[in-house]
């Protein structure tokens, strides 16, 4: 099991510079971060990380193609490897619904899936020919090239999946892995294994040599009361992207969560964690003392086959920062950083 850290690039550039150093340090496969208007932008943070850090590979988990053209996705990533001598991976997706609403774009008229799989092959050729002549459905070119070459031999390209079967299945067709965000249940994650194994036997290849990443809310420390609160602070937020099919998936009706959308699309962000239950906070998190956090991966992740843990990290500056809510007793990134490394990791050595 391989764990990384994927980040909200919220906090000081400083402190995101530090909290990436201090993963390498400790052996975490990755920082992955989101590639949001929302947020810093996370090419020019990892571009400084470069040289600071000598293991830890670097991407967009996930990045849009709705709103990020995929050939410049490649060239920044082709950029980024060189920068970091092979150690950049792209992961996409169709973007964050609310974001695209927020451009005024209605995502149910943009072909979600059919648009990230012709930009897997986008990325992927521009990646490896270093120049794209193609007549696609969304994408054009005629001669386009770039110098932005990667150092690694093939720079893994992986798509970013929620719904399902579909974007399992061709997750694993056409990519070299999934990230699936934000499932917490043994039935959410064997759905998703059994839809990527088909995708892969139709490609011929073997679903266990692909990338199968968990992406999900997280917060940890000795605290069990009040890492769970973080991570229930945030909860709200991130399960509103959630297609109903996969709350079901994860044990949660779509009903329940009417009241927090309505909340948080009122502006009210502090009555949507209010309004967030803890036995729901605790159904969509992965929140406690590091045996806690342990146990459920156990119990929930690591049976379905899945080979990454991709641990959306939640600390008070976080929660501060997103929904304006002061949370006590929780640790600081690089704190639960260590406490990860120490007490969770060794129990999937």
């Amino acid at each position: 099991m391989k764990f990384s850290y994927v980040m909200l690039p919220d906090y000081p550039l400083e402190q995101s510079l530090r909290s990436i150093q201090l993963a390498d340090e400790l052996g975490y496969y990755a920082v992955y971060a989101a590639d949001e208007t929302w947020h810093k932008d996370l090419w020019l943070l990892f571009a400084a990380a470069a040289d600071k850090t000598k293991n830890v590979r670097f991407g967009p988990s996930v990045s849009g193609v709705v709103l990020r053209e995929p050939t410049l996705i490649a060239q920044a990533a082709a950029t980024l490897d060189e920068l970091t001598n092979g150690r950049a991976e792209v992961v996409i997706g169709s973007g964050n619904f609310g974001l695209l609403a927020q451009y005024k774009i209605d995502w149910t008229g943009t072909k979600p899936l059919s648009r990230v799989l012709e930009g897997v092959k986008v990325i992927r050729t521009f990646l490896d020919e270093g120049a794209i002549t193609m007549d696609g459905e969304f994408f054009n070119y005629a001669g386009l090239f770039t110098f932005a070459r990667p150092v690694q031999e093939r720079m893994p390209v992986k798509v970013g999946a929620m719904r399902g079967p579909k974007s399992f299945e061709a997750s694993a067709e056409f990519s070299d892995g999934c990230h699936h965000a934000l499932s917490y249940t043994r039935e959410a994650y064997d759905y998703m294994v059994e839809h990527c194994r088909i995708g892969a036997e139709r490609a011929g290849k073997n679903v266990e040599d692909l990338d199968l990443g968990a992406w999900v809310v997280f917060s940890v420390g000795e605290d069990s009361a009040a890492a769970k609160e973080a991570a229930r602070s945030m909860v709200g937020l991130y399960a509103s992207a959630m297609p109903p099919e996969q709350l079901r998936r994860n044990g949660v009706e779509p009903e329940e969560l009417e009241p927090v959308i309505a909340a948080l699309g009122a502006g009210d962000l502090g009555g949507a964690i209010d309004l967030t239950p803890p036995e729901l906070a605790e159904r969509l998190s992965i929140a406690g003392t590091p045996e806690e956090c342990a146990e459920k991966i156990k119990r929930e992740i690591e049976p379905a086959g899945i080979n990454h843990m991709i641990l959306a990290i939640t600390d008070a500056a976080l929660v501060k920062a997103l929904m304006g809510r002061e949370v006590e007793g929780v640790p600081d990134v690089d704190t639960q950083l260590r406490l990860v490394h120490d007490r969770v990791m060794p129990a999937f050595a």
